[in-house]
């Protein structure tokens, strides 16, 4: 998928893709969070610039309570 870093990303759309790699890998919280990690940023939270490393973490932060208790 191909971004760009001039604009922020959103925590929805952040949470959006969260949800679809559990949906699609039922893995772990922690795989979702490192493969949405690897294949939007890169391993590199600059990347796609701060304001959307901050969304990614407030969307991740979301997942993980709505997936507490699963």
């Amino acid at each position: 998928m191909l971004l760009n870093k001039g604009g922020k990303l959103s925590p929805a759309y952040f949470l959006s893709y969260l949800e679809l790699v559990d949906s699609f890998r039922q893995c772990s919280k922690a795989e979702v969070y490192d493969i949405v990690f690897d294949r939007l940023f890169d391993r590199d939270k600059a990347k796609l610039g701060p304001a959307s490393f901050q969304a990614f973490e407030t969307a991740y932060e979301q997942f993980s309570k709505k997936h507490e208790s699963i």
